[in-house]
């Protein structure tokens, strides 16, 4: 006990002897010096700036210190501590740190070997192949076999196949990314007179095209709502494969093989769903639909699913025909409006045009309509690779729509890329 309070006595009196105070202390009187207490009590505080300042920064420790912290780092936290600076990622590109990372990942699943610790796998490398790739080899090797594994698992998911429209049954459970993937952009100072396809008391809609529904207050012209519609096909894609500034990039399309370009386009298969609010109107498949060369016009070939003169084949709308909406004040139903939902197969079973797009019914006059029961309406939707028109009737006894035409356009330009003619 006597030694350790000598100990911090010897301490004390060093302490003193750095001040330079006086042997009495505090209140004794100044030495040869000159020092008072006023001057003691500001060289405290620029040892305090002076220690404030000569605080040791991360970005100052040797590279030996840090690629230690970065070995506890898991994937995710090291590919982001990379992007602090050009250090930084020259450090976090190490090929020791990726590799242990890596064992880890992908060790052997086998029973019966027998899997070593995390330091134990990475030592056992040889020390020369890692040496000898260079910098961030291991990284790309382990973001690759990352990414082949999640695409393996998309393609066990999206197996089963709903039989008519040929697309995965499963899409929701796939379209669960963990990052943020930009699908499409819009331009919000386009929405105009020619964009709007119908409104309420309260709201107008414009719609843009690929499938976006903007609702505005007609009072004050302000943002009510935005509603997304995507359609199902390469949705998985999109939302997986892109990254949050820049969108999934189809592959080059191979043109298949007509095996009569002179016979024109058969055996299509067309599935089509009107909708609102988890409530369907209409969800319809039409098999061995064609078209013959002659049925080119202005640019698009004709495929008649519904036929006006066939009345077997129309078809009612279920329900009344709305598309709802709603806010955290309001909502509300716009009449004669709904979301269509397009999918066209080709002779191959591929498809070939897909869209999902908020569509509304307009009455057409006395001359443009067949002649029939009650009022005439149509639903028309164009994009760049083709056109839908609906003609519709309301029968005022039975109060629905009947579908007493459909018919598709579709442009030769997709056609002659789609197939390699020359249409």
């Amino acid at each position: 006990m006597a030694t350790g309070r000598g100990r911090l006595l010897q301490q004390h009196w060093r302490g003193l002897q750095a001040l330079r105070l006086p042997p009495g202390g505090v209140g004794a009187a100044p030495g040869p010096a000159g020092f008072s207490l006023r001057q003691c009590a500001g060289r405290g505080r620029l040892r305090a700036e002076s220690t404030a300042e000569r605080s040791v920064s991360l970005d100052s420790m040797p590279s030996e210190v840090l690629l230690k912290i970065f070995s506890n780092l898991d994937a995710v936290t090291l590919l982001c501590t990379g992007c602090v600076n050009r250090r930084f990622y020259h450090l976090a590109n190490d090929n020791f740190l990726w590799i242990r990372i890596y064992s880890a990942a992908f060790s052997p699943k086998r029973s019966n070997w027998k899997v070593n610790s995390v330091e134990k796998t990475a030592g056992s490398v040889n020390v020369l192949s890692v040496k000898d790739k260079e910098a961030g080899y291991w990284k790309k090797e382990y973001i690759a076999k990352q990414r082949a594994r999640v695409r393996a698992a998309l393609a066990q998911v999206l197996k089963p196949v709903n039989p008519y429209t040929g697309l995965p049954v499963k899409t929701k459970e796939a379209v669960r990314p963990r990052w943020h993937s930009l699908i499409a952009k819009y331009n919000l100072s386009n929405l105009t007179e020619s964009t709007m396809i119908g409104g309420d008391r309260l709201l107008r809609i414009f719609c843009l095209c690929p499938g976006l529904l903007v609702g505005l207050w007609k009072r004050e012209e302000e943002l009510a709502f935005v509603m997304a519609n995507l359609h199902f096909h390469q949705l998985v894609e999109k939302s997986t494969l892109g990254s949050a500034t820049v969108p999934y990039e189809l592959p080059p399309h191979t043109p298949l093989l007509d095996d009569n370009p002179e016979y024109g386009l058969h055996g299509y298969q067309l599935h089509i769903d009107m909708h609102s609010g988890g409530i369907f109107y209409l969800c319809g498949t039409f098999r061995n639909l064609f078209t013959k060369k002659g049925y080119i016009e202005d640019g698009y070939v004709k495929i008649v699913v519904i036929s006006f003169k066939n009345n077997t084949e129309h078809l009612p709308l279920i329900g009344k025909v709305g598309l709802s909406w709603r806010t955290d004040i309001f909502d509300g139903c716009i009449k004669s409006c709904s979301i269509m939902d397009i999918t066209l197969l080709d002779e191959y079973g591929k498809p070939f045009w897909c869209f999902s797009s908020p569509v509304c019914m307009r009455a057409l006059g006395p001359s443009d309509g067949p002649s029939f029961l009650g009022q005439t309406s149509c639903v028309d939707y164009v994009d760049s690779e083709g056109k839908v028109h609906v003609e519709l009737v309301w029968i005022k006894e039975t109060e629905e729509y009947f579908i007493v035409s459909l018919v598709l356009y579709l442009r030769v330009a997709k056609i002659n890329h789609w197939f390699g003619t020359a249409y």
